[in-house]
Parts: C-alpha cells; structure tokens; sequence
C-alpha cells in the first residue's frame, strides 16, 4: 500500500493527463489524496506483523475504508470494493496465493456488480479480470510474489488494450472516437496498484506503451 502511494504520487501527473482526455481530469489528484490518507492511517494503526497474530488484511481493510469514506469520483467507491475483497480474503497472517486468488476475484465482482462494466468496455475492469485470469491458472506453490507479477503483467496487457477500444462505460463513453489511443485511467490504477507489490513505478510510458509492431523479415 506505501509503495502503491509512491507510485501514484511519482505519476500523478500523468494519470491526471489522461483523464483529461477521457474523464473529468480528477483522477489521479482523487487517487493520490486517498493514498495519502491510507498511509496516515496505516501509521495510525500500526504495524501487522505474523509473529504478532497480525492479519494480513488489516492493513487492507484500513485503506479500504479511507477509499469507501473519502475518496471522491467513480474511482474511490470501485478501489474501496476492490480492497475490502481482498481484505476479506486476508484472514491469515499473510496474503498467499489462495488470498489474493479469491480477493480479486471477489473485487472484480464487486465491481461489476456496480458498475455494470465488462471486459472491453474500456474501464478498470479491462486490467482487473485479465490480473484475475492469470491468478486463476497460478500454482500456490508459485508464491505471493511470483504470482502478482503475472497478475500484474496481465492488467498491463489489459491497459494497453484499453487504448484500442471505444469506451462503453463511464465519463470516457461520452467521447466518442476522441477516447481511442488513450488508455483507461482506472485500468492504468489497477496496474500501479498490482505493480507496486514489486516495486513503486515512477513512470507510466514503459508500461503503457504498445510495442513497436515486429517488421517482416
């Protein structure tokens, strides 16, 4: 969650761009206030630790709620459900496969359930569901770590596609044509928050990017 902030302060600017072109332009201030108030929470609350019968989804929880309480747009109420699932997952001492695997599983409905988006309708949703395909197939024996890395590679391929379609939900639906090339700001969230398990992310182009298309031989 600390890392998840960092990354959203570090692009800030530029998720804030994005939504310009396709939503209300409050994005990432939106997203970046309720981190900043997740991690004041988190040092209210203190640190979890496993040796201390700790849960894993306290932490979770804790962000959960500042998300569902305080953080303004579409974007707070979704990350608020997409969190208190995995919360709720989290009843060991730590997020293992079988946590993560039921807790975005459990978000992704939850935020279909409200927003009625499915995949290729250019929203978050375009990067959560492909994140939970990729968990779905993951071995237990994988790892926590080695597991979000291939939920996490997923939601980019997601966020990527997200620049190709016509948007048919949210703020972005009412653009047009005008939203094609742009990637989703909630997708672009979901990857942030999955990429920061690794490491934060100062940038968004080497994420974001489609590849040079490969050249005939």
């Amino acid at each position: 969650m600390r890392r998840f902030a960092a990354s959203v302060r570090a692009t800030e600017a530029e998720l804030t761009a994005l939504d310009q072109r396709v939503g209300d332009g409050d994005f990432g201030t939106n997203l970046r206030s309720g981190l900043d108030a997740s991690v004041r929470a988190l040092d209210q609350a203190g640190a979890v630790t496993p040796a201390a019968g700790g849960r894993a989804g306290r932490p979770l929880r804790t962000v959960a709620t500042v998300f569902l309480d305080g953080v303004g747009g579409t974007s707070g109420p979704l990350f608020g459900l997409l969190l208190t699932e995995l919360a709720l997952a989290a009843v060991g001492p730590v997020l293992d496969v079988t946590a993560l695997r039921a807790g975005l599983t459990g978000g992704l409905a939850a935020v279909q359930r409200v927003g009625e988006a499915r995949p290729g309708d250019k929203t978050l949703v375009d990067a959560l569901y492909p994140a939970c395909e990729a968990l779905r197939v993951c071995p237990e024996r994988a790892g926590s770590r080695v597991a979000l890395a291939h939920a996490s590679r997923a939601a980019w391929e997601g966020v990527r596609l997200t620049a190709r379609l016509r948007a048919r939900r949210g703020r972005a639906s009412y653009v047009g044509e005008r939203g094609r090339g742009v990637p989703d700001p909630g997708a672009v969230g979901v990857g942030l928050l999955l990429s920061s398990a690794g490491a934060v992310v100062t940038e968004l182009p080497p994420f974001v990017a489609d590849p040079a298309p490969e050249q005939p031989g």
